[in-house]
């Protein structure tokens, strides 16, 4: 990656869209930053979804519970339901909370941070384009005029 990068069209005349093209006199130090900005984002998104799947597996969970619950009582085993009903069934797997209000925390207080944050860097520095580290490794890092190795999908060859 160069400082300069007006000319980013490869030997095969092909480069990253407008999209993705770094403005000029933006440097290469600031494209790195948004790059580790976004991959940042990235994990955190990532982490969002296994938050996600914790509070969708944990309230499955406790379907089964209320379910295997009535499955003991029909069974006759009325001490041992009782006793998961009443202890288990519904209850908040941190105190005070459900896993809906740990992923509305998350949310609310790290997670809706992280992506403004993101948003304004990328609006104050790229005029709001994303993906310019990964474009400019992508260019990096093809094989110019190899099919499968096309910049854009418009330059796909029939």
């Amino acid at each position: 990656m160069t400082d300069e990068r007006n000319d980013d069209q490869a030997a095969d005349g092909q480069g990253p869209d407008d999209a993705h093209v770094v403005p000029e006199g933006v440097s290469e130090a600031t494209v790195e930053a948004l790059g580790t900005l976004s991959a940042a984002l990235e994990v955190l998104e990532h982490a969002r979804g296994l938050l996600y799947g914790f509070h969708r597996l944990t309230g499955t969970a406790d379907l089964n519970l209320g379910e295997a619950v009535e499955q003991l009582r029909k069974a006759g085993h009325t001490e041992l339901a009782e006793r998961i009903d009443t202890e288990l069934v519904g209850r908040n797997v941190i105190d005070g909370r459900w896993t809906f209000q740990i992923v509305e925390d998350y949310d609310d207080n790290y997670y809706a941070l992280a992506k403004e944050l993101e948003q304004t860097a990328r609006d104050q520095l790229v005029g709001g384009k994303r993906h310019l580290y990964e474009a400019s490794m992508k260019e990096d890092r093809r094989t110019a005029g190899r099919r499968r190795h096309e910049a854009t999908p418009a330059d796909l060859r029939d």
